[in-house]
């Protein structure tokens, strides 16, 4: 079995906030997270080199043969195949960029200790097939074609458990899979445009609407009557209601109630309050700006339809109303009438009229609390992350640092 380890590309600044609580390759696109679709290509088990501050929570497993592997990228059958003829300290490239390496121990070791390596013979991939995660807004991009490959890759040689004769398909029945313990009433299904995935004991409710491509993974739960369109993934656990497009929900989050979300990526452990709305076209129709951690500014994104990247335990009241190309850290709590900036800090407190510094340990018991609803422990290595984090994002939040200067402006995004 092949010992593989996914690493933190050099972009992965350009994936905060959603980067800050997980390694690059724990990202979800498309129905699995990019860990788990090599996993399942490769038939095997795969481990880390992430940031110091994660390892505890995300360690590496180093083997006597190893196969590096750049963690922002989405696997294919022939890149798998090029990665399977490599030999002992061959590396594929794309444009000068490592895609993957193969190192025995010493090689790795030498590595990892940044002392010197042998050279490795490196060879340019010709006309690459697979998809990189190079900044947030490609979850939003790229999750309609990753959620079909990640369809067929799942479903290859497994048959379907029955639609219940309550509900009303519309196009491909094998266009349409359910896992066992999974529900399904009296809802609409339209597989003309895209699959559509039901996670092992995950419910659709009655009176749903449902245009694919759409996931809906284990355990989580569509509120009756949602409204759902193209290039939609609902992570595990996770309850979901109104009106949803082209977003992505991690996993362990709740937009349960009425409300639009549309080109958007909430984290883990978030939670939409009842008629909460993201914008994801500017009036003006012209490209979407989003704030940039590595550029500590906002920068254009090539995308016209963009709404909002929300950071994991970040949590909003009711009526929340998010402009065009809208970032929210970890851990803050938005509230109050109007329109909050277009960045928010990580572990911050307030909205529109202001903000206030959410402190590290209500912060850290929220978190807990929220984690045993579901039985999951908030862990010391959660603590740990989260204290990072908070450490980290201090020189963002301006009311604790009034000289600096991040050229952030509200609505400077719309």
């Amino acid at each position: 079995m092949k010992n593989i380890i996914l690493f933190d590309p050099e972009t992965r600044d350009q994936l905060l906030p959603l980067s800050f609580t997980r390694p690059v390759c724990e990202l979800r696109v498309g129905i699995l997270t990019i860990r788990e679709k090599w996993e399942r290509l490769l038939q095997t088990t795969a481990s880390f080199i992430t940031q110091d501050y994660l390892t505890d929570k995300f360690p590496i497993t180093i083997g006597t043969d190893n196969f590096v592997i750049n963690g922002s990228v989405l696997p294919t059958e022939s890149l798998c195949r090029l990665i399977d003829q490599l030999g002992n300290n061959e590396a594929l490239l794309k444009k000068g960029d490592l895609i993957a390496a193969r190192l025995d121990e010493y090689q790795f070791m030498n590595l990892m200790n940044e002392t010197e390596i042998e050279e490795l013979a490196g060879f340019e991939i010709e006309d690459p097939d697979f998809i990189q995660i190079d900044h947030t807004w490609d979850i939003v991009k790229y999750n309609g074609e990753a959620l079909a490959a990640d369809f067929a890759l799942i479903t290859k040689g497994r048959a379907s458990l029955p639609l219940d004769p309550s509900n009303r398909l519309i196009g491909d029945p094998a266009k349409l899979f359910i896992e066992p313990g999974a529900q399904i009433l009296c809802s609409i299904l339209n597989t003309t445009t895209g699959p559509i995935y039901i996670g092992k004991d995950a419910e659709i409710m009655e009176g749903c609407m449902v245009r694919g491509s759409f996931a809906l993974c284990e355990h989580s739960t569509l509120k009756m009557g949602a409204k759902i369109y193209s290039a939609t993934t609902i992570g595990p656990h996770s309850k979901v209601g109104g009106e949803v497009g082209n977003a992505v929900v991690m996993g362990y989050s709740n937009k349960a109630h009425d409300g639009f979300l549309g080109a958007s990526v909430l984290g883990e452990w978030c939670n939409m309050g009842a008629d909460s709305n993201t914008s994801n076209l500017k009036n003006n129709y012209e490209e979407v700006k989003i704030w940039d951690y590595s550029k500590k500014s906002f920068v254009k994104t090539g995308m016209q339809f963009l709404g909002l990247i929300m950071g994991d335990h970040s949590k909003c009241s009711i009526n929340t109303m998010f402009n065009t190309g809208t970032v929210i850290g970890i851990s803050s709590n938005i509230y109050g009438t109007g329109f909050p900036r277009n960045f928010v800090p990580s572990f911050s407190w307030g909205g529109a009229e202001g903000y206030q510094t959410y402190m590290l340990d209500k912060a850290c018991a929220t978190a807990e609390r929220v984690m045993s609803r579901r039985n999951i422990p908030f862990t010391k290595e959660d603590r740990d992350i989260l204290q990072h984090v908070f450490e980290q994002s201090s020189g963002f939040r301006q009311w604790e640092k009034k000289s600096l200067n991040l050229n952030i402006k509200p609505q400077e995004a719309m």
